[in-house]
C-alpha cells in the first residue's frame, strides 16, 4: 500500500467516512450551489445583457436610477459610521466591563435579528407617521421623517446595528483585559489605551463588521419599503427601484440595476475573504509570538 493510500485510509478511519460517501456529499453540495446560487446569478447577467451592452449601460443613465443609487449611497454613508460608533462602544462596554443590565443590552443588540424588517418599518410608522405618537408634533414643526430620507436612514440603522457589535463582542472578550490594564497601570489614559491597545487588536474584526453592515445597508428592502412611500426619484433606494422596474416589465433595466448589486456583493465577498485571511494571519502571528515568549 502506498503512502498516499495509507494517509487516506487513516483519515477515513478517523473521520468515519468512505470514498463513495465523500463524493456523494461533494456532488450534492456542488449541485445545490449551482442550482440555487450560480444559476440565478448567471440569469441576472443574461437578462441584463439580453439587448446588448448599449441597452445595459443606458439603464444607468435614467434619472430615477441615478436618484436611487444616490439615495442608497447617502443612506449607507450615514448608517455605517453611526453603527460603527455604536458597535465599538457597545462591544467595548460589554467585553471590558461588568455592569448591571449587561444581559439586557446584549439581548437588545440581537433584537433586529429576531424582528422582521417589515415589522420594524411599521414601528417607525407608528412612532413618526402622520397619525403616530409623535406625528402631530412633527407636522406642527414641519419635520418630515416617514416617506423621507430620515425615515429611510432610521429604518436602515435599526436593521444593521447588530453587525459591528456582534462581530466585535466575542473578539474583544477572547482578548481579555490584561493589555488595557497594563497600559492603565503605566499611566495611559482611557482614550490613549483605546487607540494604542484596543483598536489595533480589533482592526480586522472591526473592518469585517463594517463590510457586513454596509452590505446589508445597501441591500435592505423590507424596512425601507415600509417607511419610504415608494416616491419615484425621491425615496426609492436601489432594491425598491428594481422592484418598480420589474413590475413595469422593464426587465432589462431591472436586471441591469440588479447586476450592480450583484457586483457589489462579489466585491463584498472578496473583501470579506481578504479580511478573514489577514485576521487568521494576525492570529497566527500572535500565537507564534506568545509561544516564543
Amino acid at each position: 500500500m502506498s503512502i498516499k493510500n495509507i494517509k487516506y485510509y487513516k483519515h477515513s478511519k478517523i473521520s468515519g467516512e468512505s470514498r463513495p460517501a465523500k463524493w456523494t456529499l461533494i456532488t450534492i453540495a456542488v449541485l445545490f450551489l449551482c442550482l440555487f446560487l450560480l444559476l440565478p446569478l448567471a440569469a441576472v447577467f443574461a437578462e441584463a445583457l439580453r439587448n446588448g451592452f448599449r441597452a445595459y449601460f443606458s439603464s444607468f443613465t435614467d434619472h430615477d436610477t441615478i436618484s436611487a443609487i444616490r439615495l442608497t449611497l447617502i443612506t449607507a454613508t450615514i448608517t455605517v459610521p453611526l453603527n460603527l460608533v455604536f458597535g465599538v462602544a457597545a462591544a467595548w462596554a460589554i467585553a471590558k466591563f461588568e455592569f448591571r443590565g449587561k444581559g439586557i443590552l446584549i439581548t437588545l443588540i440581537d433584537l433586529p435579528f429576531a424582528v422582521s424588517p417589515v415589522v420594524s418599518g411599521l414601528v417607525f410608522v407608528l412612532l413618526f407617521g402622520l397619525n403616530g405618537w409623535f406625528g402631530p408634533w412633527l407636522v406642527e414643526h414641519n419635520i418630515k421623517i416617514i416617506f423621507a430620507i430620515p425615515g429611510i436612514v432610521l429604518a436602515t440603522i435599526f436593521v444593521t446595528f447588530p453587525f459591528i457589535a456582534r462581530e466585535l463582542i466575542p473578539l474583544m472578550q477572547s482578548q481579555g483585559t490584561e493589555e488595557e490594564q497594563a497600559a492603565l497601570v503605566l499611566g495611559a489614559g482611557g482614550w490613549r489605551t483605546f487607540f494604542k491597545i484596543t483598536l489595533p487588536n480589533i482592526k480586522w474584526g472591526l473592518l469585517y463588521g463594517v463590510i457586513l453592515c454596509n452590505a446589508r445597508a445597501i441591500g435592505e428592502f423590507g424596512a425601507v419599503s415600509v417607511v419610504s412611500g415608494h416616491i419615484r426619484g425621491q425615496t426609492n433606494t436601489v432594491p425598491l427601484h428594481i422592484e418598480i422596474l420589474y413590475n413595469e416589465y422593464n426587465f432589462v433595466g431591472a436586471f441591469a440595476v440588479a447586476s450592480l448589486l450583484t457586483m457589489l456583493a462579489f466585491l463584498t465577498l472578496a473583501i470579506k475573504s481578504f479580511i478573514e485571511w489577514k485576521s487568521a494571519e494576525n492570529l497566527q502571528e500572535c500565537s507564534d509570538g506568545s509561544n516564543r515568549s
